[in-house]
């Protein structure tokens, strides 16, 4: 090779990374979004399966309630009936019926108590739900800004660079609102 072929060849080469210059930016943005949706779609996966355990015990604890206050129906429903039996011994019925109605008020603030936890867990499961929502949103907006970008390596219109971008960025943002999500 000659020196003025060395030298017309490092120029076709410079102009040749000068021109494809737009195309490596636009690869790079393509790269970023498609870490971008990788993260938040973790994410998003992660809350659904959270949402999904805090349901599971939410059930759990209205279950406990549930058997807690059937135990307390049926011992309400003994002190009618032991009152309305006759009996031979009315000492020890009343002694029952005073047993009984000690298990009651102990069991009327536990009641309480399972039904305020059952509200709680149900109350972080609409939580998780929410925040998996806008993640969910917050990655098919950046899916569609991957694609969109990808268009633009075929078209070569930067419009379509702009809308992939811009989409990204609100996917980004919503998936963001998701942790500020309450």
């Amino acid at each position: 090779m000659e020196p003025t072929e060395i030298h017309e060849f490092a120029h076709k080469l410079k102009e040749a990374g000068e021109k494809d210059e737009p195309l490596t930016r636009i690869s790079l943005a393509i790269s970023i979004l498609a870490v971008l949706v990788a993260m938040v779609t973790v994410i998003g996966h992660r809350t659904h399966t959270e949402s999904v355990l805090l349901q599971t015990r939410a059930a759990d604890q209205w279950n406990q309630y549930q058997a807690k206050k059937i135990r307390f129906d049926q011992t309400s429903i003994a002190i009618d009936l032991l009152s309305l039996q006759p009996t031979s011994n009315p000492e020890a019925v009343a002694r029952k019926m005073d047993s009984y109605k000690s298990h009651l008020e102990l069991w009327k603030d536990e009641l309480t108590d399972e039904q305020k936890r059952a509200q709680d867990f149900e109350s972080e499961v609409a939580h998780a739900e929410h925040q998996a929502s806008r993640y969910d949103m917050g990655e098919a907006l950046l899916q569609i800004g991957v694609v969109l970008c990808s268009i633009t390596l075929f078209t070569r219109r930067r419009l379509y660079f702009i809308l992939g971008l811009s989409l990204g960025a609100a996917g980004l943002l919503v998936a963001a609102a998701g942790f500020l999500a309450k």
